[in-house]
């Protein structure tokens, strides 16, 4: 099952995903599955699931109803297939090997409740670039662009479905342009800090496919830490059952 240089992580409630030095996840993977909250009948996408953490977390708790999983590295592709059946999610969780700008004719338009995506953060051209490929394909616009993935998920998105994504605060007025040039109306914000007094690092963005303009709603900031260091109350509880895998 497991490959050299593998290892299991434990999500919670006997859930555990494949994860390797190149294909991991953080503290924003947990906080956008939270998010974007998926409901029991939902058909969801992810585009860009990497090892797969996302679909693994939401069937943690039995939702939703299905997960169409895309990611162009073979590799990550292999590791959440062997994910899925040790956890026996091959009825829930689908994995499709391929370029997100490339979906045509393999999954059909409008079909899908919610879409999310944790791109990478950096265009390209800027940040230092990571020498390991898995990594700057994760955290650099190297195979596709933040309009790459508005596009292909506004097309995957059925009238009123949700977008739901996460992106450093200063792609923020991007992230929103593109979405309302693809017909993605912003409608929920939230910004992460990992203290009160940091400015943020993260911010979490839900649209709706053909929804009216306006209307965008500003959720409190979300605290990771208190001043003493310690995680909040918050995110004890956005953990949950992934925490408690370590006590």
């Amino acid at each position: 099952m497991l490959k050299d240089g593998e290892k299991l992580e434990p999500l919670g409630n006997g859930i555990r995903v494949i994860v390797s030095l190149n294909h991991v996840f953080g503290t924003d993977t947990v906080l956008l599955a939270h998010f974007s909250a998926p409901r029991k009948n939902d058909k969801a996408c992810e585009l860009g699931t990497g090892c797969g953490a996302i679909p693994l977390i939401w069937r943690r708790e039995r939702v939703p109803a299905h997960v169409t999983a895309v990611e162009i590295q073979e590799e990550a592709c292999s590791m959440l297939e062997r994910s899925i059946a040790l956890n026996s999610q091959e009825e829930y969780i689908s994995v499709l090997h391929s370029d997100l700008r490339e979906l045509d004719g393999k999954l059909m338009p409008s079909s899908f409740d919610l879409v999310v995506s944790n791109p990478p953060y950096k265009a390209e051209g800027t940040g230092i670039v990571n020498p390991q490929q898995s990594h700057r394909i994760a955290r650099h616009e190297t195979l596709c662009t933040m309009e790459d993935i508005i596009c292909a998920a506004s097309r995957l998105l059925n009238f009123s479905g949700r977008l739901c994504m996460c992106q450093r605060p200063e792609r923020l007025s991007d992230m929103i342009t593109l979405m309302r040039k693809y017909a993605v109306e912003p409608k929920r914000i939230r910004f992460v800090q990992q203290r009160a007094a940091k400015a943020p690092k993260l911010v979490l963005i839900e649209g709706k496919r053909g929804g009216r303009p306006n209307g965008l709603v500003a959720e409190p900031v979300l605290l990771i830490e208190n001043e003493g260091g310690t995680l909040s109350d918050e995110m004890i509880k956005i953990y949950g059952a992934y925490k408690e895998a370590y006590l």
